[in-house]
């Protein structure tokens, strides 16, 4: 467990910090509350536990070895991502229209697959397990990631649902949306760093 300590602790800040997931997470919970967005919170602790399995298993590293392939995860990633912002951007300040929803399970697991944040972080994290084999490269970094971020998930659209209580008028709702929208928009270009 000791040997964990590092990964633990790298992985917990790698998922904490800013970036798409938090962005989202955040807005789904002030603008559809806590208990709509769990699916969202599922799918992203799920995804991204299996996004660092397959990296453990080497999917990272031919990644890395084809630029291809990489310039096409990028692309992919960034045209989402703004389509999200740009969602954000013109949502209504209301919590929901006919429309609107938080997050599916699976939209939420299938994000992960473009999320340039969590490849970064999965990729980066490997070094920490490097002595293990694959398979046990795999399942450590999957669980690791999955109940780390499951409590990252937690935390951050329980603040979005408290953070609603603050947004009392349109103005303050539509701020708040696109200020979500702005930073969400700038990890498009973080994309191609």
């Amino acid at each position: 467990m000791a040997d964990l300590i590092p990964l633990i602790g790298f992985v917990f800040f790698g998922l904490f910090s800013p970036g798409p997931n938090v962005i989202l997470l955040t807005a789904s919970g002030a603008r559809f509350g806590f208990g709509p967005t769990v699916p969202h919170i599922l799918g992203v602790a799920i995804g991204v536990g299996i996004i660092a399995g397959i990296t453990g298993l080497g999917v990272g590293a031919l990644l890395a070895a084809q630029p291809t392939l990489t310039i096409i995860l990028k692309i992919g990633a960034s045209l989402w991502i703004l389509w999200m912002a740009y969602s954000l951007w013109h949502a209504d300040p209301a919590r929901t229209n006919g429309h609107d929803r938080p997050f599916t399970f699976i939209e939420a697991v299938l994000f992960q697959w473009i999320n340039p944040k969590v490849w970064a972080v999965a990729l980066s994290a490997t070094a920490y397990v490097a002595t293990l084999t694959p398979t046990d490269q795999a399942a450590t970094l999957a669980s690791t990631f999955s109940a780390l971020n499951l409590g990252v998930c937690l935390f951050w659209a329980m603040a979005g649902t408290f953070l609603s209580y603050l947004l009392t008028n349109q103005t303050a709702w539509r701020g708040f949306m696109r200020i979500m929208a702005l930073a969400l928009g700038g990890f498009s270009v973080l994309v191609f760093l």
